[in-house]
Formats: structure tokens, sequence, C-alpha cells
């Protein structure tokens, strides 16, 4: 915490059932419609709010000393990404409960009210989200996510089922106790992926990862960060965001498959990868894209092989169902092929990202 400056919150709140902890990067107006959405929330119980402003070069942290004093602020001297962010501020917490809100997220009525009383009703405290909507349009985005066999999240639009294979960090309730226990976000995935990564470890020790019916958020989706939606019926993303994606799915694809099944699955994953690299940047006139996305996986793979052996061996150790339990929220059609026949080929630019 030596590089975090920090701005205790005016009349911090004795003992809260929940610490809602907030990384931000850059705008002033994401933020504030967010906070806004939290302190409008009507529960019976006290709320405390944790935001970490990643070293933004804006006036960020003067606009949220000067208009949410309420607000318990950590302040990075440096860029460090959305997993660091967030360890630091559940490090911070002190609720029985933190919810995980990105910055360009909004609460709808009820949602903490909601996210509480079901947490209340686990026998196993797991990991709990709510209904996303597009911001912009207000429409259903997905209730929690299923997965392909290549860790791809696919969107579950299902009203009737709440157990899903992983949750959107956007929007991510849990248990402090459980996080802990669980290690938080992995700090060396940097950002995009860690929250597959946390829902495939609390799976795999038998907790659950469930999506409610009721209230909602709604989401800038891809407004911290670039990309991860589709704009005017095509698929725009950054060339930052594709490398952390392939590399991070690829990660957890290694470390949270069960049994010797991971290794021919692992060798399909990476063959396609390799294809799908040719194929792009031919077809795009764009080999950055194929050295710095798609080759990239592999080598590092290699170069992380010590740390995702160590993780393997600890999260398979603990592993306490079945593999065919674990693969139940599994999806068979890879979701890549899904979206191609859908969109066509993304485009790749370089919006500034954090």
């Amino acid at each position: 915490m030596a590089l975090v400056a920090h701005y205790p919150a005016l009349n911090r709140p004795d003992r809260p059932l929940v610490s809602v902890c907030i990384a931000h990067y850059r705008g002033p107006e994401l933020i504030a419609a967010c906070l806004d959405s939290v302190l409008e929330q009507q529960c019976d119980f006290t709320v405390e709010i944790i935001v970490h402003d990643d070293a933004s070069a804006d006036d960020s942290v003067a606009f949220l000393r000067e208009k949410y004093p309420q607000v318990e602020l950590l302040a990075s001297r440096e860029n460090v990404g959305f997993c660091v962010a967030n360890n630091r501020m559940v490090a911070h917490a002190r609720g029985e409960y933190v919810l995980l809100l990105n910055n360009d997220a909004a609460l709808l009525a009820g949602a903490l009210a909601a996210l509480a009383s079901t947490a209340a009703q686990q026998t196993s405290p797991g990991i709990l989200t709510l209904p996303q909507y597009d911001w912009e349009s207000g429409n259903l985005v997905d209730r929690g996510c299923m997965l392909d066999p290549f860790y791809n999240p696919v969107p579950n639009l299902d009203p009737e089922r709440s157990e899903v294979a992983m949750v959107i960090g956007a929007c991510l309730w849990i248990r402090r106790s459980t996080w802990e226990q669980l290690g938080g976000f992995p700090e060396w995935f940097e950002s995009i992926g860690e929250d597959l990564y946390l829902c495939c470890a609390a799976r795999l020790t038998g907790l659950p990862v469930q999506a409610l019916k009721e209230s909602g958020y709604l989401h800038r989706q891809g407004g911290s960060f670039g990309g991860n939606k589709p704009f005017r019926g095509k698929l725009l993303s950054t060339y930052r965001r594709r490398r952390l994606s392939e590399r991070n799915k690829t990660f957890s694809l290694f470390v949270m498959t069960p049994t010797i099944v991971m290794w021919p699955l692992l060798l399909i994953h990476l063959t396609l990868l390799l294809i799908e690299g040719i194929i792009f940047s031919v077809l795009r006139w764009d080999l950055k894209a194929c050295t710095q996305i798609y080759l990239n996986v592999p080598r590092e793979l290699f170069q992380q092989r010590v740390t995702l052996g160590n993780e393997r061996r600890k999260l398979q150790g603990a592993c306490l169902v079945s593999p065919t339990s674990f693969g139940k929220p599994f999806n068979i059609l890879p979701h890549k092929f899904t979206m191609l026949c859908r969109y066509g080929l993304p485009t790749l630019d370089w919006r500034p990202s954090r």
C-alpha cells in the first residue's frame, strides 16, 4: 500500500454488511452515475463504498474527494490494473460481503437488497451476480455466463437457469472470507478473465456460482477497457484486450480443466488459435495480430509454466467436485464460431484502455 494515497471516508460506517468496491480509471462522468446508483439503494443494512483510482491522468481523484466525501478512496500513484486494484480494495474492506462493481456500471433499484437476501439463504457461500442490461438500449445482455470447451464465455439468457459457469466482474458479489479462501484475483493476469478464473476456482471447491432473476445492473460494455460488444453489427476490440483475453482464457483452461482431458483439449485449442491467427492476418492484412495476439499465447504459456503448474496442482488437489459436475454449465458449440457467423471477423484498433 506504499504506492497508494488513502483518503478516509467522512463518517465511515461501523461494521458494514457490504463493502461495494469500485475499480476506477479515468472518466468522472462514468463513476458518478455508478456511485449515485449505489447511494440510492434502499436497504436495511449498512454499506461502505471503496473506490480505487488507478492513477487516472484526469481530475478523477479531486472530483471524488470533493463530490463524494462519504467514499473511501484509495488513489494509486501508478497504474496497476484491475486485478491488483480489486485485491487492494477487498483487503481494505470491512464488510462481511463485498460487491465488485465496474465504474461503468449502475445498479438498478433493489439490487443490494436482492443480493444480500439471496446470500443469507445460501448454505454454501458462493458467488452471485445480477442480470446485466446494456446501458444504451436497456436490452438484457446476460444472466451470468456458460462456457464453451475453450473457456469462452457464452451469455446465459435463460431466466430459469440460475447456476452458471461464471459471472462478469462488472458486478460480482462474494463473501469476503470466501474471497480470501480462493486467493482473490490472480494478479499475474493483469486484466481480463480474472472473473472467469475466480468463478472456476470456486466451482472446483464445490461453491455455487449463481445469477439472480430479480433487479439487475446497467453496464456500458467496454466503457472502461474498450471493445467487448458489437458496434453497428460488427465486433470491435483492441489489440491489448484480445491479447489478454486469449492468453488468460488459455491459462484458465490449463489450470481449471479436471483430469488428463486437459492435455488434448489444450492441444486442440492452441491449434485452432494458430489457424485463427493465420486466417485473420491474411484476410485483414494484419501480421501484428498474429504475432501479438495468437502466437503470444503459446509463448506466454511456456514462460508462465511454473506458475501455472503450481496453480493447477493446488486447485486440482483441492477439487471437491467430479469432472462431470464441473463441466455441467459448459456448452459444446464453440462460441467463437457462433460470433463469426453472426458478425464476421472483428476489427481491432488502438483505442486507449487501462
